[in-house]
C-alpha cells in the first residue's frame, strides 16, 4: 500500500518531496503553484526535475491538485479559458516533477440550465486534454455535494470521462469524505458505490484515492475532513477500502487535519495498521 499526505512546496518542489520522505510516506499531494490563484506559473524546471529524480530513487509518487478557483463548469466563459490555461500550467509543472496528475473538481454550476454545466465541464476537459501531450493526467475528483449537484455518483464522472475528447489524458481521483457526505457511501464494507465504479470503467482509471474521514454523517453534503479515526465514516469501511484488491498499489494520500503533534506520522501508522501492512 502507498500512503501519505498533503505536503508544502515551501521551499520548492523537491523539498516537498524531501518532506513527504521523512516521513516514509510512499505518496503525496501537493498545490504546484498558488492554490488562491489561476494565474500560469513560471517555474524552475531544473528544479522539478530534482524533485522527479528524488522521487524516482525513492520509488514515491505524487500528485498536483489545481488551485481552488478552479472550474471546468462555470457559466462564466472567461473563467473556464481561464481554468484551460491554468490546467495546462498544472500539467506542465507536474509533469516535470513525474506526477501522475493534476487533480481537477467535477466542476459547479450555478445557471439555470443544469445540463449546461455538464457541456460546459466536458468542453473544458477536452480543451485541455486536445492540447496536452505529457503522461501527467487530469484527475476528475468527486464531490461531496455541498456546492452543487454535480459529480457525487460514478455514473457521472465515467460519463463525464467517456463524452470527452482524447479522453486518454483523462483519470480519477476519488475522495472518500466526497462519497460519504454526498450520501453516495454509507462507510460500510462491500459498498455497492465501488461495484459500480468498476463495473462503469472508473477504476480501470483511478490514479489516487484521497483518504479522508468526515467530520459529518453519510449524505449531510458537509465537506469537512476528519482525522482517520476521529470521524464518522468508521474504521471497518475505510480498512475495507485501504485492503480492497482492486485498489492494490493505488496511492492513498490524506488530506486530513494534523495530529496533535502537528504531523500526520500516527495517522499514516494507523492506515498501514488498516491496510495490513
Amino acid at each position: 500500500m502507498r500512503a501519505g499526505f498533503h505536503v508544502s512546496t515551501k521551499g520548492g518542489y523537491r523539498e516537498a518531496a524531501r518532506r513527504a520522505a521523512a516521513f516514509g510516506a510512499e505518496a503525496y499531494q501537493y498545490f504546484p503553484k498558488n492554490p488562491r490563484s489561476l494565474a500560469v506559473k513560471s517555474f524552475d524546471r531544473a528544479e522539478a526535475l530534482r524533485c522527479a529524480e528524488f522521487c524516482a530513487e525513492r520509488a514515491i509518487v505524487s500528485i498536483a491538485h489545481s488551485p481552488y478557483p478552479t472550474n471546468v463548469a462555470s457559466e462564466d466563459a472567461d473563467h473556464r479559458a481561464q481554468t484551460v490555461l491554468s490546467l495546462l500550467n498544472d500539467l506542465e509543472i507536474a509533469e516535470a516533477c513525474g506526477s501522475l496528475g493534476v487533480v481537477v473538481h467535477f466542476g459547479v454550476y450555478k445557471g439555470p440550465d443544469p445540463l449546461e454545466g455538464y457541456r460546459n465541464a466536458v468542453v473544458t476537459l477536452s480543451a485541455v486534454s486536445q492540447q496536452w501531450r505529457g503522461k501527467a493526467k487530469l484527475l476528475i475528483e468527486n464531490q461531496a455535494g455541498d456546492h452543487t449537484f454535480m459529480g457525487t455518483t460514478m455514473e457521472e464522472l465515467a460519463q463525464i470521462r467517456g463524452l470527452c475528447t482524447d479522453n486518454r489524458n483523462i483519470g480519477f481521483c476519488l475522495d472518500t469524505c466526497h462519497l460519504f457526505a454526498s450520501g453516495t457511501w454509507d462507510g460500510s464494507p462491500d459498498a455497492d458505490w465501488l461495484r459500480k465504479a468498476q463495473a462503469l470503467g472508473v477504476i480501470e482509471h483511478l490514479a489516487a484515492v484521497h483518504l479522508n474521514d468526515s467530520v459529518y454523517p453519510s449524505g449531510e453534503k458537509r465537506d469537512r475532513h476528519a482525522v482517520i479515526g476521529e470521524g464518522h465514516i468508521g474504521e471497518p469501511g475505510l480498512t475495507w477500502l485501504l485492503r480492497h484488491p482492486l485498489l492494490a498499489g493505488t496511492p492513498f494520500v490524506l488530506e486530513t487535519p494534523s495530529g496533535q503533534d502537528g504531523t500526520h506520522r500516527e495517522q499514516l501508522a494507523l492506515i498501514r495498521r488498516m491496510g495490513g501492512a
